[in-house]
């Protein structure tokens, strides 16, 4: 039996919603893999911390194309935030979470690098490559992929 055009229209806008909590809560599943945490909860937190600094640090433009890799509650997390008084390398940037949330500068290290590896997994590799080209030197090696200075050209090709 085929739906009438408007409920099934409705039914596909639940859906997309029920997907994208799905999609969120599959995505902190593979943080929590990824960063050893041993609960969903923890995992949510670094990505809380990490996706709103990281958002930051992008421009408009780069802010928006990598939350559309990314599902909903994550994306909001990105683009939500605002924009930081200046850029920071990538050590900065840990240091900066560190002051602001405390811990140690080698556990928000390894909650960046869990956090930004699981998007760089899930992001278009044009807009991640954009987005890095685009950051200060180190973060390429907060998302998992090699820090290739200098040579543009093996840059693209990584």
């Amino acid at each position: 039996m085929t739906l009438p055009r408007p409920l099934a229209a409705q039914s596909s806008t639940v859906r997309v919603a029920s997907d994208d909590t799905a999609a969120f809560h599959q995505f902190l599943e593979q943080v929590r893999y990824e960063g050893a945490y041993p609960t969903r909860e923890r995992a949510e937190e670094s990505v809380r911390r990490v996706l709103s600094a990281l958002g930051g640090q992008l421009s408009r433009a780069d802010r928006a194309d990598l939350a559309a890799c990314l599902p909903g509650p994550a994306a909001r997390l990105l683009t939500r935030a605002t924009a930081a008084p200046r850029t920071l390398s990538g050590w900065e940037f840990v240091q900066e979470l560190t002051e602001r949330c405390g811990g140690s500068p080698a556990t928000n290290r390894w909650d960046v690098g869990a956090v930004l590896h699981i998007v760089a997994r899930g992001a278009d590799r044009p807009v991640l490559d954009r987005v890095i080209a685009a950051l200060p030197a180190g973060y390429a090696l907060l998302f998992g992929r090699p820090e290739l200075v200098g040579r543009p050209e093996l840059a693209s090709a990584a």
